[in-house]
């Protein structure tokens, strides 16, 4: 049996990173090379990886050569660089592309984020995949990659040519997060590139999984501390692999990453907006966007969505991470489409807007229709224990009624994962994360302090479920 912890998830395969290692990673990739030919997506040639800074990339993507290999393939190694990047220089070549990387979650875990030659796998694509695994051995294969590491990381630099006016960051000073993303070179790349001036701050030699939605976290604490220390205007960062965005503003708030999609998606001038149920309800408030398109949460969903617009098309998570579709432009370009995460685009979109507008992060979030909002989750709940309580939270009326008690319900929605209005018009937002053993919550307040204390009581009454 193929690890057992190993599962698609709501962006690609995910489990320990010790039941990935070896022939598990080798049979997923044949796997995903076998569905690409049955299903008319061939690769040319050959196949591009890149990894993030988890001790156990490298080993994996010696895994995924060797299958790519025994497959009559070439496998070019592109390094450590944003997912993002990687996809683009996969789809410049009409290549397939994996990705490995665990993301935000644990360090004991990893995984596979898949690329066919048209971009990011649908959930047709992991069904494929998953139908064409076989326990069959894939065999050593010593032959040396080719290394496309430097065209393919000029590449993406290149694609935010021309994004921001010249010198449009001039005056600023922002610090770069540098933990283990790696984005981080790039960002500080860019941004100098903007005419801002950088600060690298607490970059790190070992890998530390960041999750950019969980701001509690206590691998955020010294960022205030830096803030005030350096005089920062901001401070940016982004996920392990590069496609979810942080930002602080200058008064030491966290930015949303609903919020900097939106953001993103003003900047961009969007038509069509394409995100998930989890994201802030001010989107449509707004009035910016003539569409706003709703999916469950998963990038495949955004992507499957975004494939049936044309006009200025942006998509985004709630994580932040923004997608490019057809028929945007800016500054009098087109913007070429990239229908995967992307966490450095957001970040300068945003600085850029508050740029334009000669304001300050803070100020044109201020602007924007906002519930206020947060999100948390309760780490190392099981699959199992997570559905058990979601599924009776829903389907036993009496129950709901009385964990929500004196906060009511005054509505429903089931998209993906729970959603729930309460009786004073504010949302509690329960699913169980598709990549690792979490609960995830999200609150929707009339004030900051509301959705604090929404979020508190959440958080304990599903712990006290779930424990």
């Amino acid at each position: 049996m193929i690890g057992s912890s190993l599962k698609f998830g709501t962006s690609g395969l995910r489990g320990l990173a010790s039941e990935l290692e070896g022939q598990a990673a080798r049979q997923y990739t044949a796997a995903f090379l076998r569905h690409m030919a049955e299903s008319g997506q061939k690769a040319q040639g050959k196949i591009f990886l890149g990894r993030d800074f988890r001790y156990s990339s490298p080993t994996i993507a010696e895994d995924c050569a060797a299958a790519i290999t025994a497959a009559r393939l070439e496998p070019v190694d592109c390094g450590a660089m944003p997912t993002p990047a990687l996809a683009l220089h996969a789809m410049a070549a009409g290549c397939g592309a994996i990705m490995i990387t665990g993301s935000h979650i644990p360090v004991d875990r990893n995984g596979l984020k898949f690329y066919v030659p048209g971009g990011e796998i649908s959930k047709a694509d992991e069904a494929g995949i998953v139908a064409a695994l076989s326990n069959e051995a894939v065999p050593d294969s010593p032959k040396p990659m080719s290394d496309e590491f430097e065209v393919a990381q000029q590449r993406y630099l290149e694609r935010f040519t021309g994004l921001l006016s010249e010198g449009a960051l001039k005056g600023l000073r922002i610090g770069v997060f540098e933990h283990s993303t790696v984005a981080r070179d790039l960002l500080k790349t860019v941004l100098a590139d903007a005419g801002a001036e950088v600060v690298g701050l607490g970059r790190q030699d070992d890998f530390v999984a960041v999750d950019t939605e969980a701001f509690g976290d206590a691998v955020f604490s010294p960022l205030r501390g830096w803030l005030e220390h350096e005089k920062l205007d901001a401070i940016v960062s982004a996920d392990g692999d590069g496609d979810r965005p942080l930002l602080m503003d200058g008064k030491g708030q966290f930015v949303r990453g609903d919020v900097l999609g939106l953001l993103a998606a003003q900047f961009l001038n969007a038509k069509t907006v394409v995100t998930p149920v989890t994201s802030n309800s001010a989107i449509e408030r707004t009035g910016f966007f003539p569409q706003v398109l709703r999916t469950k949460v998963g990038s495949p969903y955004v992507v499957a969505a975004m494939e049936n617009e044309s006009d200025a098309v942006v998509g985004f998570e709630a994580n932040g991470g923004t997608f490019v579709g057809r028929g945007v432009t800016i500054n009098g370009r087109p913007l070429e489409p990239l229908a995967t995460r992307d966490a450095i685009l957001p970040l300068l979109c945003a600085l850029g807007l508050a740029a334009k507008e000669g304001k300050s992060i803070d100020e044109i979030v201020a602007a924007l229709p906002l519930q206020h909002a947060l999100a948390d989750r309760l780490q190392n709940v099981p699959g199992e224990k997570s559905g058990a309580f979601l599924t009776r939270l829903e389907s036993d009326n009496g129950f709901a009624q009385e964990f929500f008690g004196e906060h009511g319900i005054s509505g429903l929605s089931a998209i993906d994962g729970l959603q729930f209005r309460t009786g004073s018009g504010d949302m509690v937002h329960f699913r169980a994360s598709g990549n690792a053993p979490e609960l995830r919550c999200y609150v929707e307040g009339g004030t900051p302090e509301k959705a604090q204390a929404l979020l508190d009581w959440a958080m304990g009454a599903a712990r006290h479920e779930v424990a």
